[in-house]
């Protein structure tokens, strides 16, 4: 875990997550892909109700994947991510976008003024750092009274049948056993992931929705519409990652509405 006070970041993650949009950095991924992805997340996002000029921040930007949808509809938007790696490819995937800022910093520590953000997003970043509620805390310290805060956290599978919680389970053995491994050995396992487990999956749920069959419980359900990439990608991101942690509806009702701080338009899109 980083030492440095404050950070509230895990430099082994910080590491794997540089690797990771090094390898895939998203230049590749078909437009119309991104454009369903970004729907699917942003979909309830206040957008109309932003002035032109509405400043605000991804925190964990990665490659710059969703920079590239939000930075055209607001004025500025500033891009934060710990790893230096990672800024370094949203540099280039951003490079068109003049509104665009570049921040290495973590969660524990932003450099933004309290209250100042008119907006702000973290998708898939905060149940990757090891105080959740502290990291959410900071940024919902940044923004403007009533600004909207966009929120992806992985979810607990409370819902969801037995049956599918004890396939977590032990695909999350898995997980921990690759994300032990070097960024090499983690790249290798996770791509032998993506081809032998996330494809065959995927089109199978493709195939019995065609059949009209409901694949809502389905494992990897939701890559099949999704491109080979996005799943290798996504192979990476989940086995290759060491630090995991989710929450069941509950919990994060109660980040959301508890007596720290509310937190307006969240939403969990995929497991």
């Amino acid at each position: 875990m980083d030492k440095k006070k404050g950070a509230n970041q895990d430099a082994n993650v910080v590491s794997g997550f540089g690797d990771e949009w090094s390898r895939f950095d998203q230049s590749t991924l078909d437009s119309k892909e991104l454009d369903e992805l970004y729907r699917l997340y942003f979909g309830i996002f206040p957008f109309k109700k932003l002035a032109k000029n509405a400043v605000g921040f991804d925190l964990g930007s990665g490659s710059g994947r969703w920079a590239r949808c939000v930075a055209p509809r607001v004025g500025k938007l500033i891009c934060i991510d710990a790893s230096r790696e990672a800024l370094a490819v949203a540099r280039r995937n951003l490079a068109s976008q003049k509104n665009c800022e570049f921040v290495n910093a973590s969660v524990g520590q932003l450099p933004l003024a309290n209250g100042s953000m008119d907006f702000g997003y973290s998708l898939g970043v905060l149940h990757h750092v090891p105080d959740t509620v502290a990291g959410l805390r900071e940024c919902v310290a940044k923004l403007k009274h009533g600004a909207p805060f966009l929120l992806y956290l992985y979810y607990a599978f409370d819902g969801r049948p037995i049956w599918f919680r004890g396939l977590w389970k032990a695909s999350d053995l898995v997980r921990r056993i690759i994300a032990g491994l070097p960024h090499s050995g983690r790249y290798v396992s996770s791509q032998l992931m993506a081809g032998s487990v996330y494809f065959p999956l995927a089109r199978t749920a493709w195939l019995l929705e065609k059949l009209k069959v409901n694949v809502e419980n389905f494992p990897l359900s939701f890559y099949r519409h999704r491109s080979f990439y996005t799943m290798r990608t996504d192979a990476l991101d989940r086995f290759g990652t060491r630090l995991e942690q989710r929450f069941t509806r509950e919990q994060i009702e109660k980040m959301m509405q508890g007596r720290l701080f509310l937190v307006k338009g969240t939403r969990s899109c995929r497991a």
